[in-house]
């Protein structure tokens, strides 16, 4: 039995990082920073450079991911990047990081799921290499969300950043062992009906807030059920749950619905805010690289973007 293991994660951020006053001050908006922080645990974010790309922070993250997993670019089978901010309309933000990888064969593409873009890359990934047709496929979620926000707009604009992740998913022969490692499921869900409540309009973000929050709490409740059913699994075999980082309120609810303590939820949105597709594999790399998440952890990745979009995956590290 082939599974897709996360063979290495890695993670980019802009160098630049505003505080939620150095926000309100440079764009003139009239919040602070108990206003933000109070709603949604944010208070800072990473904004990318002039002249920084989509493709320039996706090349970073899947360096450190073949880094880690002792890889050389020239191993890579497929590259599946999710953004909702690639840098054209054609060539795909993928091929241009195929180019700066060096990666000569395989194929590259962009998915557009918004903030559930990684776990639809990851469900793609998953199913490539359970076929058979790839070996190795990095997978990347990377957003220069900054660049489509409303200044004006303070409801909106406070909520993103930017920044890239990226996860290379190896094929690897489970054989028949009891607990193999790697995707165990992908659970991917969209409702066009709900399209118009976070959407770009006009090359900016527009989103009804409350609307969304309402939607997410239930979608994402169903996905990490269905999920855990998939598997035969109960809440407590998951040891950690890595969401979408939107809002931290979304993010506790989600921690108490699995019954895992604080400690076993890992939150950047203080300090990251939403970067939409980057968001989860930016998680990821930080609790992989800080010792976090362990060799066997049970790991619950979960996301709802506009579309509407939502999902799961389930992952044994």
């Amino acid at each position: 039995m082939i599974r897709a293991v996360i063979a290495g994660t890695g993670g980019y951020l802009p160098a630049r990082s505003l505080t939620n006053d150095e926000l309100a001050a440079e764009f003139n908006l009239d919040t602070s920073d108990a206003w933000i922080s109070e709603r949604t645990g944010i208070r800072r974010r990473h904004m990318a450079a002039p002249g920084e790309s989509t493709a320039d922070m996706a090349t970073a993250a899947c360096r450190a991911a073949l880094a880690q997993a002792g890889a050389e670019a020239s191993e890579v089978d497929a590259i599946i990047l999710a953004t909702a901010t690639p840098d054209s309309a054609f060539p795909s933000t993928a091929t241009r990081v195929q180019e700066k990888l060096g990666v000569t064969r395989g194929f590259s593409f962009d998915i557009s799921a918004a903030c559930t873009g990684f776990i639809y890359a990851v469900g793609v990934a998953d199913s490539m290499i359970r076929a058979g047709n790839c070996r190795n496929v990095l997978v990347v979620g990377a957003e220069a969300f900054t660049r489509i926000l409303d200044w004006t707009d303070r409801g909106t604009c406070v909520l993103f950043g930017d920044g890239a992740g990226a996860v290379l998913l190896r094929a690897e022969d489970a054989g028949c062992a009891p607990n193999p490692r790697g995707i165990l499921s992908t659970h991917l869900h969209s409702d066009g009906r709900h399209g118009d409540i976070l959407q770009v309009e006009g090359g900016l973000v527009r989103m009804a807030g409350r609307e969304v929050f309402r939607h997410a709490v239930s979608k994402l409740a169903s996905a990490v059920d269905e999920a855990l059913a998939a598997n035969g699994l109960a809440k407590s075999d998951v040891q950690w749950l890595v969401p979408h980082q939107a809002n931290l309120r979304i993010i506790d609810a989600m921690g108490r619905k699995l019954g895992l303590p604080p400690e076993r939820v890992v939150v950047t949105v203080d300090r990251h805010a939403n970067t939409s597709a980057a968001s989860i594999p930016l998680a990821l790399a930080e609790a992989v690289r800080d010792g976090r998440i362990k060799a066997g952890d049970m790991v619950l990745m979960e996301a709802i973007g506009g579309g509407l979009t939502w999902g799961a995956a389930l992952a044994r590290f």
